[in-house]
């Protein structure tokens, strides 16, 4: 009977267990994010009770310090009550400021620091005591360093250390009651704890500038995939403008012989337009060497279009994909520009499937309708029996068919299917309109 109890204990123990891990996993990586100058400390964290840990933190050390402080410097080392109350409030309260401003506190301490340690050397109880630095005077410097450390760069730290070092040692050469080494402890212990909250923050900064660099990487990377996607689909459509243009040039040259009685003119007018075309078949050339990229070769085969979906869909079935094809026998006009980027389109989303989801059952379906052609391919979930095989793609997947859905003017819808299969389709329009 006792069994089910426990194992709501120890489940309770573990979540408890779990939660505290996170938090700790979560202030680690607060530690170690940078914060902006003048911002409070941990202001990048992601929850509310970790941005507020610094002023807990400040005020705790503050409120036991400063009451602490006064009593020392009153009942051990003799001095003054109004003269103590001073010193412990200069020595402790700046832990305040040093949530938001670590090195303006650390002047205000270190002066603090000093002085008292001036006061205290005629003080009538320090010999046998700590001197130049009390306990609680290390304490509350070793609070601060734990600031400065994680907010300030390198060479702050290193000046903040040697200053630190220094004043102990100035206090060494002074006529003293005693030699206690407290100087050296407090120049060695800040150092420490700079040493650690500094690499600290510097590995911080480092894992900020990587992922920085990495997210400008990955814009350029998309920018430029972007970009030879639109040169690669210029390129192709090289032969279908230029055919055009082609048919312009014969008809201007052939009319003045087909068409008799033209007048002296219209001939003259004719013979502009075929070395208008002619001109322009040049440039468009100089454009595609342009385009080309370096060290490749222009395509000699015939840009493919809709008579060619049915090899495709074949070679995707030889590939281990189950494929089918929907495809009128007649879909009426379709212009070159619509037909390579519906071919283009079947051919990337074929490849996708091959490359990402092997053994998926496909469907290919084209048809017309309205003055729209409508492209859709849809695959199931894959076949997790089978090792995905590798297949190089035509272009740059989603990007390619963005881009010549947006070249024609048409509208492109893709993503997932509640099956965990994946769906395409594109519709193109079969007469002339803007790209949007």
């Amino acid at each position: 009977m006792s069994t089910a109890p426990s194992r709501t204990s120890d489940h309770t123990r573990d979540h408890k267990g779990d939660r505290t891990r996170e938090s700790l996993r979560a202030l680690g990586v607060a530690l170690a994010t940078p914060t902006a100058p003048g911002a409070p400390l941990l202001a990048e964290a992601s929850s509310r009770w970790l941005r507020l840990l610094p002023y807990a933190l400040a005020f705790a050390f503050v409120a036991s310090l400063l009451p602490s402080t006064v009593t020392v410097l009153a009942n051990d080392y003799g001095v003054n009550g109004a003269i103590a109350g001073a010193l412990a409030t200069a020595q402790t309260t700046p832990l305040l400021l040093a949530v938001t401003r670590p090195l303006q506190a650390w002047w205000i301490v270190l002066a603090g620091d000093v002085l008292g340690a001036l006061v205290l050397l005629g003080a009538d109880g320090v010999a046998g005591r700590p001197w130049p630095w009390t306990p609680m005077v290390v304490v509350g410097y070793l609070a601060l360093m734990l600031a400065v450390g994680l907010r300030e760069p390198r060479r702050t730290l290193l000046g903040v250390w040697l200053v630190t070092g220094a004043a102990g040692f100035a206090f060494e050469l002074l006529p003293r009651p005693h030699g206690d080494g407290t100087h050296l402890l407090m120049f060695v212990l800040s150092g420490v704890v700079l040493l650690l909250t500094g690499t600290l923050r510097e590995r911080g900064d480092a894992q900020r500038r990587l992922v920085e660099q990495e997210t400008i990487s990955e814009a350029e990377r998309a920018r430029r995939t972007l970009l030879e996607e639109r040169a690669r689909i210029a390129r192709e459509l090289h032969d279908v403008v230029a055919h055009h243009m082609s048919v312009i040039t014969v008809q201007a040259d052939s009319a003045p012989y087909r068409i008799e009685g033209l007048p002296e003119a219209a001939r003259e007018e004719f013979s502009a337009i075929a070395a208008s075309a002619r001109e322009s078949l040049t440039e468009m050339r100089r454009l595609l060497a342009v385009l080309r990229s370096e060290g490749t070769e222009g395509e000699r085969a015939p840009q493919p279009g809709l008579d060619r979906v049915q090899q495709l869909v074949e070679a995707t079935v030889r590939a281990g994909v189950p494929a089918e094809l929907s495809l009128p026998a007649e879909l009426g006009p379709v212009p070159p520009a619509v037909d390579l980027s519906a071919y283009r389109i079947v051919q990337e989303a074929l490849a996708n499937v091959v490359r990402h989801a092997p053994g998926a059952p496909t469907r290919v379906s084209v048809t017309s309708a309205d003055g729209r052609l409508t492209v859709l391919v849809v695959n199931g979930p894959p076949d997790r029996a089978r090792s995905p095989l590798e297949s190089g793609g035509t272009g740059h997947g989603l990007v390619g068919m963005r881009e010549r859905v947006r070249l024609t003017g048409g509208t492109l819808d893709t993503g997932p299917l509640p099956d965990g299969g994946f769906r395409v389709a594109a519709c193109l329009p079969l007469t002339a309109k803007e790209p949007v």
